[in-house]
Order: structure tokens, then sequence, then C-alpha cells
């Protein structure tokens, strides 16, 4: 008779854990089912934050919006009053005289035609993107490559402008552009961890203003859903909506 061939088990995957000790000791820090007072909520993400790294600080906002309705868009950009604790780099297309008031305001990149060969090349260091009105016909044929990336310049958030100057020092100071996406979110990082608690506070405020204030015409019903605050590396926390409006 033939042996009978030893059968092989096939070996057990171990399933991934998310998070990690760090992760899980924070997250034994917060009720997921509180809607916290601001206050509270930044004291907890702060003393959670303990990486090696200036974690981010990282607001999400649930919206009543439905994406797909061209009159329930919300976009939008908000000076944050602490900056972003992250340096910036603008490119600006501009010639002449305004190029050279785009360098001295500290643009990073300026040019014309020469910055959109460049572009083109796939040299795109740089976070945002400023053109004067007279650009467009220059900028315009770059909206395959700016437009996915969120960098294309619009009239609506001042980022196409005669003046330059102004522009460029919004951005460098800690301008954040938000837009909802096709889930219906908006989330931004509006600061790192290092920042003091009133910092943190006075940066989710002004963001939250921003977006309640940028509520479409076609959005009906509870506009904000739901507000919540994380750190890179830490969980979320659920904020109560009435500890931002309260001045």
């Amino acid at each position: 008779m033939a042996k009978k061939e030893k059968s092989e088990k096939a070996p057990v995957k171990k399933e991934k854990k998310i998070g990690g000790k760090r992760y899980d000791t924070a997250l034994k820090t917060v009720d997921r089912a509180k809607f916290y007072p601001i206050a509270e909520a930044v004291k907890i993400i702060k003393g959670n934050a303990k990486t090696k790294f200036d974690e981010t600080v990282d607001i999400a906002i649930n919206l009543g919006v439905d994406t797909k309705q061209s009159d329930q868009q919300v976009r939008g950009m908000v000076a944050m009053p602490n900056g972003i604790g992250k340096t910036i780099r603008v490119a600006v297309f501009a010639r002449g005289e305004k190029a050279a008031d785009a360098l001295k305001a500290g643009a990073d990149l300026v040019g014309a035609d020469d910055l959109a060969e460049k572009i083109l090349k796939g040299e795109m260091n740089f976070d945002r993107c400023i053109a004067t009105p007279d650009m467009m016909a220059v900028v315009g044929k770059l909206g395959k490559v700016l437009g996915p990336r969120g960098l294309m310049p619009n009239p609506k958030l001042g980022t196409v402008t005669p003046n330059v100057v102004e522009a460029v020092k919004n951005v460098k100071s800690g301008q954040v552009e938000f837009r909802v996406e096709k889930a219906g979110i908006v989330h931004a990082g509006i600061g790192k961890a290092s920042f003091t608690e009133q910092a943190i506070e006075q940066n989710i405020k002004a963001f939250f203003s921003a977006v309640n204030k940028a509520k479409p015409t076609g959005s009906k019903g509870n506009y904000i859903k739901k507000v919540s605050i994380s750190t890179t590396m830490g969980p979320g926390i659920k904020i109560d909506v009435a500890s931002l409006l309260a001045a």
C-alpha cells in the first residue's frame, strides 16, 4: 500500500494590530462616545502626543452636504491666528515688477513660461501657487498637473490676484485652504502639538468658523454634523460644537 502523504498545514497569518502600545495607551484616555468641550479635547490630545517628532494637529468636520450637487460645494481659505508650525513654499506666476514684488515678499519660486516648463517636467517643490490675472493664459495650460494636486490658482481663494505681496504674505503666515471631499468631510492640519493649548484652541475655532460661514445655499438641515480633532499618531476626539460656537 502506498504511504499516505502527510498533509501540510497552511501557515497561520498573524493579523496586524492597528496602532501600537502608545496608541493603545492614548486610546484609554478617550471616551469615543463622548463629545468633549474644546478645552478638554485639546488638553487630551496634547497630553497624548509623545512621539519624537512634533505631531500635526488635524481637524475633521463632517458636513450635511451632497457633494454631487454644484450648489453644495464648500471651499475657502482661512488664516490661522498662530500659524501652522510649518514652512510653506510658494510659487508665483508673474512678470516684471510683480515678479520682483513676489520675490521681496518671500516667494520661493517666481516665473512665467519658464516656471510652467519646470512644472511640466515634474518640478513641483512648492505647497501653494499664486498667479497674477495676466498670467492665467500660461497657468491654464497646467490645469491637468496643478488641478489634481489642489494647486490651481483660483480668484475665489485669493490666489489669482494683482496684489501678489499680500497673497504671498498671507500664505507664508499660515493660511489654510479647505475643500469638502466626496464623503462630505473637510479636514486640514491646523497647527502642531507643541503649540500652547490656547494657540491650538484659537486655530481650531478660526478654522471651524470659516467652514461654518461657508455653508452653501443648497445645504438644508443640519450643516455641521460632527467635529473631531487628533494628532498625527493619536486617536480622534469628538468636540461639542456648542463649545466651538461659544465666544
